[in-house]
């Protein structure tokens, strides 16, 4: 096969990364929260209930903004359920996954569990904009961010947190464009709201950071229309809109599924020149940013096949829902689409892997038993750990494969960041399921003299993945053979591969 070629030039650059690029999710669904990250009683659980072992992978996974508290659970949620004393907290019954939330987990501990985690972890908190509106948007961020003085900023020092949280990124709802989405409303009607509470919350902290709701994908009926209508009424009030985008292969296809990344790339370009398009219809020199707050893969055709034998008078507490178990081949997918937000850094300068344990994750837990790596932690701890810095332009010259979905699609998928201190990263994913793929960049002006490291998550099983009985069957493993000499970088990237290749 011949080589797939590309050229890095310190010249050519997409953007800086922002670390929100290497955001998380916390929904309360399934067992995200309850034996996931808080489990009392546990045997690593801390005074407070959050497992020890979780934390200590979360911190390893290096995500930075978690957004709270959904997703779809938002769109029923009453931020004033999950303040206060636990023992007063009532149960409610939460719509969105047919469940029974008890409230033993609220904003108060949430903001104790970022804390935990580190000055990286920053809160990312969601209004509901489905079943309420700017009044409770307003009494929650009073609670939330004003320092004291007020009924709402008193009750939050009296609930024992004296200090505000310092909220600065908000979601003005959750997927509001999905006739599954509580409170769905149409983007004319989504619009309006959105922006009567962004304004309320500007005039009581113009510093706020606020996301309208854009598409719940791509392949929506609405798309494009919802974001420029909702842009018409929010374009000067808002800063970001999101996206959000789930893969899986459909009915057996893995080569369109690996060529996952070409659906999330367009994705995030229509949303660009969406954005940019409303921009100059209002003549404004603002620019919206995009806030992929929703991604993964996920094989959501399980979860809806199961949903249809829910039992109606059955709601449980934290059940077992959507907790794939990844393979190689998805963790290389997931590769690939961590490459796709790099490539759009300029832009894209959210991103919130959803979600961060058990529920479509890359850590998992058993109640009362341990916590381990899915195969998909590792692309995510590996990028957020050497993809900061400034995302070079890669243009690939790539042997190509025929998919039933995408067309004639690149075998190689790859983007480089350059850190502070000059040395370069390259992310490299072969596509390829049968053959290596021979790699050869060429350096121009970077300085770079040497291979630090080559590692590759690759396995001779694609369907190979890590358990509960078998919890290290996938990790990276080092990759011999790769040099750099005069400027010219060769490798061979492995079949089925997500590859790190470090550079000083």
């Amino acid at each position: 096969m011949r080589p797939a070629r590309f050229t890095l030039d310190p010249a050519f650059t997409v953007g800086e990364v922002s670390p929100r690029l290497f955001g998380s999710f916390v929904e309360h669904l399934g067992r995200c929260v309850y034996t996931g990250i808080f489990e009392p009683g546990h045997p690593t659980a801390d005074a407070s209930g959050i497992r020890r072992d979780v934390l200590g992978l979360v911190r390893e996974l290096g995500v930075t903004a978690i957004r709270y508290p959904g997703g779809n659970f938002v769109s029923g949620y009453k931020w004033e359920d999950s303040v206060g004393p636990v023992e007063d907290r009532p149960r409610r019954l939460d719509l969105a996954w047919h469940s029974t939330e008890t409230n033993r987990f609220g904003l108060s501990e949430y903001i104790a569990f970022l804390k935990k985690i580190g000055p990286q972890a920053e809160p990312m908190m969601a209004v509901n904009l489905g079943t309420r509106g700017v009044a409770e948007a307003l009494e929650l961020q009073e609670y939330a961010n004003h320092p004291a003085g007020t009924a709402l900023s008193d009750l939050r020092v009296a609930h024992g947190d004296k200090d505000p949280f310092g909220i600065r990124l908000w979601c003005l709802g959750n997927e509001m464009d999905g006739p599954w989405q509580t409170g769905h409303k149409t983007a004319r009607e989504y619009g309006r709201i959105a922006a009567e509470t962004a304004r309320a919350m500007r005039q009581a902290d113009p510093a706020v950071e606020l996301v309208a709701c854009g598409s719940s994908g791509q392949s929506m009926p609405t798309f494009a229309e919802w974001e420029a209508t909702v842009l018409a009424e929010t374009y000067d009030l808002v800063d970001y809109i999101s996206l959000h985008a789930y893969y899986e292969p459909v009915d057996g296809d893995v080569d369109s599924f690996l060529a996952s990344a070409v659906d999330m790339e367009s994705f995030i370009e229509n949303v660009v020149a969406t954005c940019d398009h409303v921009g100059a219809r209002l003549k404004s020199k603002k620019r919206i940013n995009l806030s992929f707050d929703e991604w993964n893969v996920w094989y959501l055709s399980r979860w809806e096949e199961r949903a249809q034998t829910f039992e109606q008078h059955d709601w449980p507490e934290a059940p077992r829902l959507l907790e794939d178990n990844y393979s190689v081949t998805d963790a290389v997918v997931f590769g690939s689409l961590l490459i796709a937000l790099l490539r759009h850094a300029d832009r894209v300068t959210v991103a919130c892997l959803a979600q961060l344990v058990n529920v479509i994750a890359p850590i998992m837990t058993e109640p009362g038993g341990p916590a381990w790596r899915q195969t998909t932690f590792f692309p995510f701890a590996q990028a957020s750990k050497y993809g900061r810095g400034e995302v070079l332009d890669v243009r690939v010259d790539s042997p190509t494969y025929e998919t039933a979905k995408y067309g004639e699609t690149d075998l190689l998928h790859a983007t480089a960041v350059r850190a502070e201190d000059g040395t370069v990263t390259v992310f490299a994913v072969n596509r390829g399921r049968a053959e290596s793929l021979p790699l050869e960049v060429a350096l121009n002006g970077l300085g770079l003299t040497r291979v630090v490291e080559h590692t590759a998550l690759a396995d001779a099983d694609p369907d190979a993945r890590n358990t509960l009985t078998d919890p290290d069957r996938v990790t990276p493993h080092p990759v011999e053979g790769t040099t750099l000499t005069d400027g010219r970088l060769t490798a061979v990237l492995e079949p089925l591969s997500w590859n790190v290749i470090r550079l000083a």
